[in-house]
Protein backbone atom coordinates (compact mmCIF):
# COMPACT_ATOMS: atom_id res chain seq x y z
CA UNK A 1 0.00 0.00 0.00
CA UNK A 2 1.36 3.67 -0.89
CA UNK A 3 1.10 5.49 1.99
CA UNK A 4 1.30 8.72 -0.03
CA UNK A 5 -2.51 7.68 -0.75
CA UNK A 6 -3.99 6.69 2.25
CA UNK A 7 -6.13 8.31 4.61
CA UNK A 8 -4.51 10.20 7.45
CA UNK A 9 -7.04 11.52 10.31
CA UNK A 10 -5.47 13.31 13.42
CA UNK A 11 -7.00 13.22 17.21
CA UNK A 12 -6.05 15.76 19.65
CA UNK A 13 -7.22 15.43 23.18
CA UNK A 14 -7.84 18.17 24.92
CA UNK A 15 -9.00 19.87 27.95
CA UNK A 16 -9.89 23.21 29.66
CA UNK A 17 -8.79 23.39 33.49
CA UNK A 18 -10.60 26.38 33.71
CA UNK A 19 -13.63 24.87 33.15
CA UNK A 20 -16.06 25.32 36.55
CA UNK A 21 -18.07 22.39 35.56
CA UNK A 22 -15.34 19.93 34.85
CA UNK A 23 -13.46 21.15 37.99
CA UNK A 24 -16.87 20.72 39.74
CA UNK A 25 -16.83 16.73 38.43
CA UNK A 26 -13.25 16.27 39.25
CA UNK A 27 -13.42 17.60 42.78
CA UNK A 28 -15.95 14.89 43.20
CA UNK A 29 -13.13 12.04 42.65
CA UNK A 30 -10.21 13.95 44.71
CA UNK A 31 -10.22 13.39 48.31
CA UNK A 32 -9.90 16.92 48.84
CA UNK A 33 -8.83 16.17 52.65
CA UNK A 34 -5.35 15.48 51.76
CA UNK A 35 -2.77 18.20 51.97
CA UNK A 36 -1.79 17.50 48.21
CA UNK A 37 -3.19 16.60 45.08
CA UNK A 38 -3.18 12.44 44.50
CA UNK A 39 -1.12 11.52 41.92
CA UNK A 40 -2.06 12.04 38.58
CA UNK A 41 -4.79 14.76 39.74
CA UNK A 42 -2.13 17.88 39.33
CA UNK A 43 -3.71 21.04 38.10
CA UNK A 44 -0.58 21.32 35.34
CA UNK A 45 -2.03 18.31 33.77
CA UNK A 46 -5.59 20.53 32.87
CA UNK A 47 -4.43 24.25 32.44
CA UNK A 48 -4.48 25.34 29.01
CA UNK A 49 -3.52 28.67 27.57
CA UNK A 50 -5.04 27.69 24.40
CA UNK A 51 -1.95 26.12 22.91
CA UNK A 52 -4.27 23.85 21.22
CA UNK A 53 -4.88 27.13 18.47
CA UNK A 54 -0.86 26.87 17.43
CA UNK A 55 -1.74 22.69 17.86
CA UNK A 56 -4.24 22.88 14.78
CA UNK A 57 -2.64 25.57 12.70
CA UNK A 58 1.07 23.12 12.53
CA UNK A 59 -1.11 20.78 11.34
CA UNK A 60 -2.89 22.79 8.45
CA UNK A 61 0.07 24.14 7.71
CA UNK A 62 2.86 21.56 7.56
CA UNK A 63 0.85 18.22 6.96
CA UNK A 64 -2.09 19.32 4.67
CA UNK A 65 -2.79 16.38 3.53
CA UNK A 66 -3.98 15.36 7.05
CA UNK A 67 -7.92 14.61 5.95
CA UNK A 68 -9.45 15.52 9.20
CA UNK A 69 -8.89 16.55 12.90
CA UNK A 70 -10.43 15.48 15.66
CA UNK A 71 -10.43 17.30 18.83
CA UNK A 72 -12.02 15.09 22.10
CA UNK A 73 -13.47 17.01 25.18
CA UNK A 74 -15.28 16.57 28.03
CA UNK A 75 -18.42 18.73 27.13
CA UNK A 76 -16.45 21.35 26.10
CA UNK A 77 -15.37 23.50 22.89
CA UNK A 78 -12.28 25.31 22.24
CA UNK A 79 -12.26 28.71 20.36
CA UNK A 80 -10.20 27.18 17.78
CA UNK A 81 -12.94 27.70 14.82
CA UNK A 82 -12.25 31.56 14.39
CA UNK A 83 -8.54 30.90 13.96
CA UNK A 84 -9.11 27.79 11.04
CA UNK A 85 -11.25 30.31 9.53
CA UNK A 86 -9.09 33.00 9.72
CA UNK A 87 -6.19 31.25 8.50
CA UNK A 88 -7.23 28.30 6.54
CA UNK A 89 -11.18 29.07 5.65
CA UNK A 90 -11.43 25.68 2.95
CA UNK A 91 -10.54 23.47 6.22
CA UNK A 92 -13.12 24.45 9.12
CA UNK A 93 -15.56 21.47 7.63
CA UNK A 94 -12.82 19.25 8.44
CA UNK A 95 -11.86 20.23 12.28
CA UNK A 96 -14.84 18.24 14.57
CA UNK A 97 -15.30 18.40 17.92
CA UNK A 98 -15.66 14.63 20.12
CA UNK A 99 -17.32 14.67 23.51
CA UNK A 100 -16.13 11.79 25.76
CA UNK A 101 -19.61 9.99 25.53
CA UNK A 102 -19.21 9.01 22.15
CA UNK A 103 -16.08 7.28 22.59
CA UNK A 104 -17.39 5.46 25.92
CA UNK A 105 -20.48 4.76 24.79
CA UNK A 106 -21.40 1.46 26.13
CA UNK A 107 -19.13 2.51 29.13
CA UNK A 108 -20.74 4.79 30.51
CA UNK A 109 -20.01 3.38 33.99
CA UNK A 110 -16.33 4.68 33.71
CA UNK A 111 -17.64 8.55 33.00
CA UNK A 112 -16.30 10.89 34.11
CA UNK A 113 -12.54 10.38 33.47
CA UNK A 114 -9.91 12.56 33.98
CA UNK A 115 -7.24 10.68 32.41
CA UNK A 116 -5.39 10.82 28.86
CA UNK A 117 -4.52 7.24 29.11
CA UNK A 118 -8.15 6.17 29.68
CA UNK A 119 -9.36 8.56 26.59
CA UNK A 120 -6.14 7.44 24.44
CA UNK A 121 -7.78 3.73 24.99
CA UNK A 122 -10.77 4.49 23.62
CA UNK A 123 -10.04 6.83 20.17
CA UNK A 124 -10.42 4.43 17.95
CA UNK A 125 -14.03 4.61 18.67
CA UNK A 126 -14.53 7.91 17.56
CA UNK A 127 -17.27 7.81 14.44
CA UNK A 128 -15.83 8.36 11.31
CA UNK A 129 -12.38 8.20 12.20
CA UNK A 130 -9.77 6.75 9.38
CA UNK A 131 -7.99 3.43 9.35
CA UNK A 132 -4.71 5.43 10.27
CA UNK A 133 -4.46 8.28 12.64
CA UNK A 134 -2.32 10.16 14.17
CA UNK A 135 -2.23 11.21 17.89
CA UNK A 136 -1.58 14.44 19.58
CA UNK A 137 -1.52 16.54 22.34
CA UNK A 138 -2.12 20.04 22.13
CA UNK A 139 1.30 20.93 23.58
CA UNK A 140 3.18 19.31 20.54
CA UNK A 141 3.51 21.43 17.42
CA UNK A 142 4.93 21.04 13.58
CA UNK A 143 7.92 23.19 13.13
CA UNK A 144 8.48 22.12 9.14
CA UNK A 145 6.57 20.58 6.39
CA UNK A 146 5.83 16.66 6.55
CA UNK A 147 4.83 14.20 4.11
CA UNK A 148 2.53 10.95 5.12
CA UNK A 149 5.57 8.49 5.43
CA UNK A 150 6.90 10.47 8.40
CA UNK A 151 3.63 8.62 10.12
CA UNK A 152 2.99 5.98 7.74
CA UNK A 153 5.06 3.66 5.48
CA UNK A 154 3.78 0.74 3.16
CA UNK A 155 0.54 1.29 5.12
CA UNK A 156 2.03 0.36 8.84
CA UNK A 157 2.80 2.88 11.54
CA UNK A 158 6.40 4.15 12.44
CA UNK A 159 6.98 3.94 15.14
CA UNK A 160 9.12 6.55 16.82
CA UNK A 161 11.18 5.91 19.83
CA UNK A 162 13.76 3.62 20.66
CA UNK A 163 14.37 0.35 22.67
CA UNK A 164 15.70 0.97 26.40
CA UNK A 165 16.25 -1.25 29.37
CA UNK A 166 13.45 -2.03 31.64
CA UNK A 167 13.05 0.50 33.88
CA UNK A 168 14.15 -1.47 36.78
CA UNK A 169 15.67 1.14 39.09
CA UNK A 170 12.65 3.25 38.87
CA UNK A 171 10.35 0.15 39.77
CA UNK A 172 13.09 -1.08 43.16
CA UNK A 173 12.61 2.32 44.02
CA UNK A 174 8.81 3.23 44.15
CA UNK A 175 8.68 -0.55 45.59
CA UNK A 176 10.87 0.27 48.38
CA UNK A 177 9.48 3.96 49.26
CA UNK A 178 5.72 2.27 49.53
CA UNK A 179 7.22 -0.09 51.43
CA UNK A 180 9.11 2.39 54.16
CA UNK A 181 5.94 4.52 53.87
CA UNK A 182 3.84 2.07 54.62
CA UNK A 183 6.15 0.86 57.60
CA UNK A 184 6.68 4.16 59.40
CA UNK A 185 2.51 5.05 58.45
CA UNK A 186 0.75 2.17 58.25
CA UNK A 187 -0.83 3.14 55.74
CA UNK A 188 -0.44 2.69 51.92
CA UNK A 189 0.85 5.34 49.29
CA UNK A 190 -0.15 5.41 46.27
CA UNK A 191 2.72 5.90 43.99
CA UNK A 192 2.85 8.68 41.56
CA UNK A 193 2.39 7.62 37.54
CA UNK A 194 5.10 6.94 35.52
CA UNK A 195 5.47 7.40 31.84
CA UNK A 196 8.01 5.21 31.61
CA UNK A 197 6.65 2.38 33.81
CA UNK A 198 3.24 3.28 31.97
CA UNK A 199 5.32 1.84 28.87
CA UNK A 200 7.02 -0.69 30.10
CA UNK A 201 3.49 -2.08 31.89
CA UNK A 202 2.76 -2.08 28.06
CA UNK A 203 5.44 -3.74 26.99
CA UNK A 204 4.80 -6.93 29.32
CA UNK A 205 1.15 -6.97 27.45
CA UNK A 206 3.31 -9.45 24.83
CA UNK A 207 6.13 -10.79 27.28
CA UNK A 208 8.88 -7.92 26.49
CA UNK A 209 10.97 -9.32 29.58
CA UNK A 210 14.82 -7.21 28.67
CA UNK A 211 13.66 -4.38 26.65
CA UNK A 212 10.87 -2.19 25.30
CA UNK A 213 10.20 0.40 22.98
CA UNK A 214 10.18 3.62 24.47
CA UNK A 215 8.68 6.71 22.83
CA UNK A 216 8.13 10.04 23.59
CA UNK A 217 5.84 13.28 23.55
CA UNK A 218 5.76 13.21 19.64
CA UNK A 219 2.36 12.73 17.32
CA UNK A 220 2.47 9.31 17.09
CA UNK A 221 0.91 6.82 14.22
CA UNK A 222 -1.86 4.41 15.09
CA UNK A 223 -3.86 2.01 12.84
CA UNK A 224 -7.65 2.09 14.79
CA UNK A 225 -8.17 -1.79 12.90
CA UNK A 226 -5.39 -3.22 15.41
CA UNK A 227 -6.64 -1.07 17.84
CA UNK A 228 -10.11 -2.36 17.85
CA UNK A 229 -9.47 -5.86 17.21
CA UNK A 230 -7.07 -5.87 20.08
CA UNK A 231 -9.08 -4.51 23.06
CA UNK A 232 -12.41 -6.13 21.38
CA UNK A 233 -10.28 -9.40 21.71
CA UNK A 234 -9.36 -8.83 25.29
CA UNK A 235 -12.19 -6.89 26.95
CA UNK A 236 -11.06 -7.47 30.53
CA UNK A 237 -7.49 -5.60 29.97
CA UNK A 238 -9.66 -2.77 28.52
CA UNK A 239 -11.97 -2.43 31.76
CA UNK A 240 -9.46 -2.98 33.93
CA UNK A 241 -7.05 -0.47 31.97
CA UNK A 242 -9.97 2.60 31.77
CA UNK A 243 -11.34 1.94 35.56
CA UNK A 244 -9.26 4.55 36.90
CA UNK A 245 -10.35 8.41 36.85
CA UNK A 246 -6.66 9.77 37.40
CA UNK A 247 -3.61 8.57 35.90
CA UNK A 248 -2.15 5.36 37.69
CA UNK A 249 0.92 3.69 38.56
CA UNK A 250 -0.15 0.02 37.19
CA UNK A 251 -2.12 0.97 34.13
CA UNK A 252 -0.36 1.05 30.16
CA UNK A 253 0.14 3.49 28.05
CA UNK A 254 -2.08 3.17 24.40
CA UNK A 255 0.48 4.20 21.80
CA UNK A 256 3.27 1.66 23.65
CA UNK A 257 0.31 -1.16 23.41
CA UNK A 258 0.31 0.05 19.86
CA UNK A 259 3.87 -0.18 18.91
CA UNK A 260 4.84 -3.22 21.00
CA UNK A 261 2.21 -5.07 19.20
CA UNK A 262 3.18 -3.69 15.86
CA UNK A 263 7.05 -4.75 16.57
CA UNK A 264 5.47 -8.38 17.62
CA UNK A 265 3.60 -8.41 14.19
CA UNK A 266 7.16 -7.67 11.93
CA UNK A 267 6.65 -3.61 11.84
CA UNK A 268 10.76 -2.98 11.82
CA UNK A 269 9.61 0.59 11.03
CA UNK A 270 11.66 2.37 13.79
CA UNK A 271 12.42 5.85 13.58
CA UNK A 272 13.99 8.43 16.55
CA UNK A 273 11.76 11.08 17.73
CA UNK A 274 12.99 13.89 16.01
CA UNK A 275 11.31 16.32 18.33
CA UNK A 276 12.65 19.33 20.58
CA UNK A 277 11.51 19.47 24.28
CA UNK A 278 10.42 22.54 26.13
CA UNK A 279 9.86 23.02 29.72
CA UNK A 280 10.23 26.75 30.31
CA UNK A 281 9.19 26.80 33.79
CA UNK A 282 12.26 29.01 35.98
CA UNK A 283 15.20 28.22 32.72
CA UNK A 284 16.96 31.56 32.34
CA UNK A 285 17.25 34.09 30.05
CA UNK A 286 17.82 32.62 26.91
CA UNK A 287 16.17 29.11 27.31
CA UNK A 288 13.10 29.63 24.80
CA UNK A 289 15.21 31.45 22.00
CA UNK A 290 17.82 28.79 22.37
CA UNK A 291 15.46 25.97 21.88
CA UNK A 292 13.56 27.85 18.94
CA UNK A 293 16.77 28.24 16.78
CA UNK A 294 17.25 24.35 17.73
CA UNK A 295 13.77 23.67 15.48
CA UNK A 296 14.90 26.10 13.00
CA UNK A 297 18.59 25.11 12.75
CA UNK A 298 18.37 21.57 12.26
CA UNK A 299 16.03 20.02 9.67
CA UNK A 300 16.05 16.38 10.90
CA UNK A 301 13.93 18.30 13.99
CA UNK A 302 9.90 18.00 12.80
CA UNK A 303 8.35 18.62 16.20
CA UNK A 304 8.31 21.06 19.07
CA UNK A 305 6.78 19.83 22.23
CA UNK A 306 6.17 22.80 25.22
CA UNK A 307 5.08 21.18 28.03
CA UNK A 308 3.61 22.74 31.54
CA UNK A 309 3.63 26.10 29.73
CA UNK A 310 1.39 27.03 32.36
CA UNK A 311 4.07 26.80 34.87
CA UNK A 312 6.02 29.58 33.01
CA UNK A 313 6.69 33.23 33.74
CA UNK A 314 4.37 35.79 31.79
CA UNK A 315 7.55 36.85 29.76
CA UNK A 316 8.61 33.16 29.06
CA UNK A 317 5.20 32.78 28.07
CA UNK A 318 4.76 35.87 25.63
CA UNK A 319 8.19 34.95 24.45
CA UNK A 320 6.97 31.23 23.29
CA UNK A 321 3.96 33.01 21.44
CA UNK A 322 5.46 35.48 19.39
CA UNK A 323 7.81 32.54 18.56
CA UNK A 324 5.21 30.32 17.00
CA UNK A 325 3.41 33.33 15.22
CA UNK A 326 6.78 34.18 13.43
CA UNK A 327 7.30 30.61 12.85
CA UNK A 328 3.36 29.81 11.30
CA UNK A 329 3.52 33.19 10.13
CA UNK A 330 0.24 33.88 11.84
CA UNK A 331 -0.49 36.30 14.69
CA UNK A 332 -2.82 34.50 17.05
CA UNK A 333 -1.80 36.91 20.10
Amino acid sequence: MNSEKISIDVVIAWVDGADTILNKKRDEYLNLSLKKLQPGAENTRFNNLNEINYCVISILKFASFIRKIFIVTDNQEPKIRPVVKQYFPDRISDIHIVDHTEIFEGFEAFLPTFNSICISNMLWRIKGLSNKFVYFNDDIFLVRPVNPSVWFKKGHPVLRGKWRLPPFERLVWDGLRAFFHRLHTKKYMETPPSFQVNQWNAARLFNYKLSYFHSGHTPLALDKKKLEEYFNNNPDVLNENIKYRFRNYSQFNTVALANHMEYKNGNRNTVSSQVIYMKPYNRGLNYVKRKFNQCRNDEKIIFLCIQSLDLASKFDQDAIFKELNKLLEIKIR
